[in-house]
């Protein structure tokens, strides 16, 4: 017997073929994937059932692999715009991450990662930086578990780079960060089957140190896991890491050791040619946040140089404070949008490659390209049920990849399933008691942490931007 059948429906696989079947069906057992085919053929060998969806034509994707992410920044959501990166981290961020409680962690978490599951979202990596006092990882890791997504939680840590704008109220030492990283990885790595898993995440080169940058790469693989980092998101990343160890920041993390499959690379704006082919040598992953650069003026990074090159590209949402969402949705479009522009080229970013970063080169990202990331006979069954009828303008669909990325909206995201289990269907997400519920507490939670982090660019204390107004005609 298999746990349940879905049939009727344009599975959209990203197998090695990339095939898609227009009148497929999924078999799953628990929590894997047993076949995949078509719909008469599968009805009649898998008769057992204990659960048969019809999908009458809706599309099935992958679930979508969110590489970066600072869920705490949710409570930020609009708060940092129009400022360029060291002043959106002096002036905003930096006052409400000294001021985090593992409660406004939580409501963040909670609040970002239902935003993600209405997208589409499956796997999430959160990199979590501030560290001011105890249990702030336990309030995400919370938020994760009981939500039912895949979560993977990058433990951050800063311990030096206050010259350039680091709040000394984040800052740890090295040994107290190798004590917190440790914790959090017997406490939770691999927990839940499997489900949550512990990364290592310090902010960027320039703030920390060559010890503890190179103790956190021996304990990474120690635990067989990964390490993710901020790289060349800006000129002043380059700089400031050249500032601090001496070298642009691929060229020293790559010096200490820090290169191989296992480090997911963030951002990367600002790579030459050179640091592509670093890249490519180590296979190095990346982390394309296109949302974010945009939002913060950082520039674009050369996500065609890097495919050709064959480095993995996968796709972040970055924190909802420099980007105002976690919705993989928009950030799909913008992602194959922008690359069009800037180059000049149409055949720049197809659909269909901006699907496959978004589902199995997210996986391949983060070491889990056997696991997910793809509709296949031995994978997890983590996916996502797409209904064009849900919002007006993903109709006529033709072609599912490029209605999903150029035509769609958070509404034709109806059904969404991690390890086989229904994490929301027709819209609501079943792992919450009452959504509005959860809003309400992270409004709450932002509007107090506001207040402890002295940050006034809100209601009352917000000013219309007047940069353009004395180009109004009179």
């Amino acid at each position: 017997m298999i746990s349940h059948l879905f049939k009727n429906g344009i599975i959209v696989t990203v197998n090695p073929d990339r095939e898609i079947f227009f009148h497929g069906a999924v078999a799953v057992k628990d929590d894997r994937i047993v076949e995949v085919g078509p719909t008469e053929a599968m009805e009649a060998k898998y008769t057992d059932c204990e659960r048969v969806t019809d999908l009458e034509g809706r599309v099935m994707f992958p679930g979508f692999v969110n590489t970066h992410n600072h869920l705490f920044q949710t409570l930020l959501r609009g708060l940092g715009d129009d400022m360029v990166l060291k002043d959106w981290l002096e002036t905003m961020t930096f006052p409400a991450a000294t001021n985090l409680t593992p409660d406004d962690c939580y409501h963040g978490a909670m609040l970002g990662l239902m935003e993600g599951i209405h997208s589409g979202i499956t796997t999430n990596v959160d990199y979590m930086y501030p560290h001011p006092r105890e249990g702030l990882d336990d309030g995400v890791i919370k938020a994760m578990r009981e939500l039912g997504i895949r979560g993977i939680f990058g433990r951050g840590c800063m311990d030096t780079g206050i010259q350039y704008g680091v709040h000394p109220g984040i800052t740890q030492q090295k040994d107290d960060i190798e004590k917190g990283v440790r914790d959090i990885f017997e406490r939770y790595h691999n927990c839940d089957n499997g489900r949550i898993k512990i990364w290592v995440a310090p902010a960027a080169m320039w703030s920390n140190t060559r010890e503890t940058l190179q103790m956190l790469w021996k304990v990474t693989n120690e635990y067989k896991s990964g390490i993710t980092i901020h790289i060349s998101e800006t000129e002043f990343d380059r700089e400031a890491a050249k500032g601090i160890h001496g070298l642009w920041d691929i060229d020293a993390m790559i010096d200490m050791g820090i290169c191989g499959p296992n480090v997911l690379m963030v951002h990367c704006v600002h790579l030459t040619d050179e640091d592509i082919e670093k890249a490519r040598k180590y296979d190095l992953k990346i982390s394309h946040n296109v949302c974010s650069n945009m939002y913060l003026s950082s520039g674009v990074a050369p996500i065609p140089k890097l495919l050709k090159a064959g480095v993995t590209c996968s796709l972040g949402v970055d924190g909802a404070a420099s980007n105002n969402a976690n919705d993989m949705i928009e950030l799909m479009k913008n992602t194959a949008l922008l690359q069009k522009c800037a180059t000049r080229d149409p055949l720049s970013m197809s659909a269909e490659k901006v699907v496959e970063m978004a589902t199995i080169d997210g996986a391949r990202a983060i070491g889990m390209e056997n696991e997910i990331g793809s509709i296949e006979a031995g994978k997890k069954a983590d996916m996502v049920i797409f209904d064009p009828y849900e919002c007006v303008k993903a109709v006529p669909l033709h072609n599912p990849c490029s209605t999903l990325v150029y035509s769609a909206s958070l509404k034709n995201i109806t059904d969404v399933y991690v390890d086989g289990r229904a994490v929301m269907e027709k819209g609501v997400i079943l792992t919450v008691e009452d959504e509005k519920t959860e809003l309400r507490a992270a409004q709450k939670a932002a509007e107090e942490l506001c207040v402890r982090g002295n940050i006034t660019n809100r209601l009352e204390g917000h000013k219309w931007n007047d940069t353009y107004r004395k180009y109004e005609r009179q």
